[in-house]
Order: structure tokens, then sequence, then C-alpha cells
């Protein structure tokens, strides 16, 4: 199994109470430990602009701009967004922007993508909120405008919601140029979302990876539409790699794993929500598959790999504050499940 790692950059008020001049230090810190080891492959962060589970006055830091901050402070790990939202940028524009941060980091960017979901920030940025029928399309015409500047060098489409006229991207991403067919579409493709006529459908076709729920049975039923989906196009299922986002609180004992919960619990309280929203969020974290010792972790884990499951991307809530839960994961679950 591989793994991938987020760093807090504040979206899930995972940097509540750290100063801002020390933003940076704490999340190029981690990164660098990350990158030094050899228990996780890439870093990722969110796409997003305010915070949840409510919109607050707390910093969260944007995604592309850390993409090339990553590129140019690390130079083993992979670099990715889970996942960048279609919308919040012109595809060609993003492309160019994947392009550039690809040549920085020497061939190590994934690109993520997916129609995007907050509403609140859709329309306080300005970008109205088209219903889902709309934000799918936008997502299938701007990953053929990926594929096509990413490939080709250059992108043409007179699309019902992009218009692209000879849009060049020079230099081309190092991925798929240095290395003829390291990937479908030069930079792998993370095609993130679950829907079953449309995303799933947009993913068997352009797809490098994709990214769904990591629950047993809705990850089976996701990956079998995902494999009707395939057949129908002629792909080979067996060319895209399915992967899933967990939550993690790992601990040597239960009562570890219950100190971190708290601990989870008053980080919220200090990002000003209120005691009924933090017991919710609390609670909605425990119930998590990720939740445990390292040995009931590894358990999980396994089970998933059984079902297909071969690329798990975790998140530790706590990680600006404290690294020990990553280090007990980097020690305990990732030896067994490589082994």
């Amino acid at each position: 199994m591989r793994f991938g790692v987020f760093i807090p950059q504040g979206w899930r008020m995972d940097l509540v109470g750290i100063e801002p001049d020390r933003h940076w230090e704490t999340m190029s810190s981690l990164a660098t430990h990350v990158d030094q080891g050899d228990a996780f492959e890439s870093i990722w962060v969110y796409d997003h602009f305010h915070t949840v589970p409510e919109p607050s006055a707390e910093a969260t830091h944007e995604a592309w701009t850390l993409m090339a901050a990553y590129a140019a402070s690390t130079s083993r790990v992979r670099l990715g967004q889970m996942c960048t939202c279609m919308a919040y940028r012109n595809p060609a524009y993003l492309a160019k922007v994947a392009a550039t941060v690809d040549v920085v980091s020497g061939g190590r960017v994934e690109m993520g993508i997916g129609a995007g979901w907050y509403e609140h920030e859709w329309r306080a940025y300005g970008y109205g909120f088209p219903a889902a029928r709309d934000r799918l399309g936008a997502l299938r015409e701007g990953v053929q405008v990926f594929r096509d500047m990413w490939t080709t060098g250059s992108a043409t489409l007179d699309g019902e919601y992009y218009q692209v006229d000879g849009a060049l991207c020079a230099p081309r991403p190092l991925q798929g140029t240095t290395a003829p067919g390291s990937a479908l579409n030069g930079i792998p493709m993370w095609v993130a979302g679950g829907g079953e006529k449309v995303t799933l459908k947009i993913a068997a076709q352009y797809a490098d990876y994709t990214n769904f729920d990591g629950t047993p049975e809705v990850f089976d039923r996701k990956s079998e539409l995902l494999r009707g989906h395939c057949d129908a196009l002629g792909r080979p299922f067996e060319e895209i790699v399915r992967s899933a986002n967990y939550n993690v609180v790992i601990g040597e004992t239960q009562g570890d794993v219950d100190d971190r919960l708290a601990s989870y619990g008053e980080m919220l309280r200090r990002g000003g929500l209120a005691d009924t929203k933090v017991d919710e969020q609390v609670a909605s974290l425990r119930s998590q598959p990720l939740v445990g010792t390292p040995e009931r972790i590894t358990e999980t884990l396994r089970d998933m790999e059984s079902r297909g499951m071969t690329y798990a991307i975790t998140y530790f809530a706590e990680a600006a504050y404290d690294r020990s839960g990553i280090e007990l994961f980097e020690q305990q679950v990732v030896p067994a499940l490589r082994g």
C-alpha cells in the first residue's frame, strides 16, 4: 500500500493558536519531516478558501501557492491537492500553473481535480453556485483541456463552459515528456468524487487515480460502477489506481486515542466553535475507520487493500502541534502494510 499525508494549512482549523508569522515554518517543517523520511510517498493540501465546519476568520492558505512553495522546499515527496476545484481557475491557466510547478519540482506534481461543493465560499468569491450538472460539465471540459495542454503542448476547445483557442503550454510538464507514457495525462490526474453517473464516468475516461469513500461497502459499490464505466469505454479497469482519504486518530492504547480526540475538540473550541458543534465534530471523528490502535488501523487498511484500495491519503488533525501520531503511524502501520 502507498501513503500520502495532508499538511495542515488551516482549512480544518488546524493552525488555530499559531501566529501567522509562524504558519509557513510550521507547515514547511512538517513537509520537510515527511520529505526526509520514506513512509509517505506524497504530501497534500485542500483547495479551499474558508474554514470548515464553519467559515471563520481563521487562516486558510491557498493551495496552488503552497504547491509552488513545496515544489521548491522539498526534494522527494510528490505534491497533490485533494482536490482542486475546477471552476475556481480557468483550466488553461491552471494547466499552465501546474506545468510550471512540475518543472520547479523536478516532475513531482499530482493533479487532484473535482467539481467543487462548498457553496458558501463559491458565492463569497463571486463564482455563483451552478447546478451540479453544470459543475460536472465544467469538470469534464476542463480535464480535456489539461490533457491536451500537457500531452501535446496546446489546447483548443469550443465548449459549453470553456472556450480555448490555441492555448500554449510551454514548457510542458516534465512528466510525460522526459518519461513518455509515465502517466495517461502527463501529470497524473486524480478525479475525485463518487458521483455514479457522471464523475465516475469522467474518471473512467481521464483518471490515472480515483479518490472516493473509503468505507468498505461504499468503496465496493463505487469500484464496481467505475469498472462498468471502464468496460463501456474499452479501458482496462486495472489502469486506474483507487485511493481514499482517511482521518487518522492513533494511539498505543484506547486511552491515548481518547486523549487525542479530546485535544481535537479543544482545538475547535479555540477556533470559536460552539460546544454543540464541537461535540458533533468529535463524535463524527470518533466513528471514522482509522481511529484506534496501530493494530486496529492496520487491520482496517489490510481489509481495504483486499478490496482494491491501494493508496491511502491520511489526515492527522493535531499535526501542526504534535507529530507523535504521525510518527507512530510511520513506525508501526506503514511497515506492516508494506511488508
